[in-house]
């Protein structure tokens, strides 16, 4: 298996993500409710991206209404900045991709999101100052405005339905950004308190299953026990056991074998039935 294909195990359960170093500038052009403002700086935390620039802001980004719509991520509006224009917000950057959904009459790059990001990775990666920029909630970019960018940025969905709201354009674009650099387990496995079940402990299980099913009848042809014996152990060992799941499923073939009858073994301090 590749990298990209394992499967990795994680005590907490989490993906090992980690923040880059550098991210892009988000330039919101003209932004008309607090709320809006919030939820797309909740978005860019989410991602990863922190400087948050407002081109004539409609209204107060730090008001209660931003701040809660933020979610926790007031970090990022207590540091963004407003400017009067695009161009004066766009200044100091040197690759800017402007994100919209409608046709333009004029010769420019049109790149998927993902696409984006990763060119977007390269270039930082190279030095380069890279700013996304975003158009209002009803009306967008202007024609000069995106005339102002590199790439045009475009996110393919249901041609019937394709509207985003700001603070969506932003958590899609950010997120492509952010798995462009991101190079651990696609997924993992969880163990809490128990861990993966060792051979010494499987063997064990499969002894006292197969002692059982012998005993039930299930492997009573001798001719065939073998081949049947390996495939019940080869199905069990697919599964990846934890001990807690061996002992669970010792448990289950001791209760089928003697439910309460009152020749049933007595139970463990442990509260498991001995597997003697």
């Amino acid at each position: 298996m590749t990298s990209t294909q394992s499967t990795s195990r994680a005590d907490k359960g989490r993906l090992p993500a980690t923040a880059a170093t550098h991210a892009p500038s988000v330039i919101l052009v003209e932004p008309q409710l607090a709320e809006n403002i919030g939820t797309t700086a909740r978005a860019m935390m989410n991602c990863g991206l922190s400087d948050l620039r407002l081109v004539d802001p409609k209204e107060d980004w730090l008001s209660e209404r931003a701040l809660a719509a933020s979610s926790g991520a007031e970090r990022v509006l207590e540091r963004a900045r407003r400017f009067l224009t695009t161009e004066a917000a766009l200044a100091d950057l040197e690759i800017v991709y402007a994100t919209t959904a409608r046709r333009r009459e004029m010769i420019k790059p049109v790149m998927t999101a993902r696409a984006a990001a990763a060119q977007m990775r390269d270039e930082i990666g190279a030095g380069r100052r890279v700013g996304l920029l975003f158009g209002r909630e009803r009306s967008g970019l202007t024609n000069h405005e995106v005339a102002l960018a590199n790439v045009v940025v475009e996110v393919p969905l249901n041609p019937e339905h394709s509207s985003l709201n700001l603070a969506q354009a932003v958590l899609i674009v950010g997120y492509e950004w952010f798995q462009a650099g991101y190079d651990g387990p696609q997924s993992v496995v969880t163990y809490n308190r128990t861990r993966p079940a060792d051979k010494e402990t499987l063997e064990g299980m499969f002894q006292h299953l197969e002692e059982e099913l012998i005993i039930c009848g299930f492997l009573r042809n001798d001719d065939k026990r073998p081949s049947m014996v390996i495939n019940i152990r080869n199905m069990l060992q697919r599964a990846e056991l934890t001990e807690q799941e061996v002992r669970t499923l010792r448990g289950i073939v001791k209760e089928l074998r003697y439910g309460r009858r009152p020749d049933r073994p007595k139970r463990q301090p442990n509260n498991h039935i001995d597997d003697d």
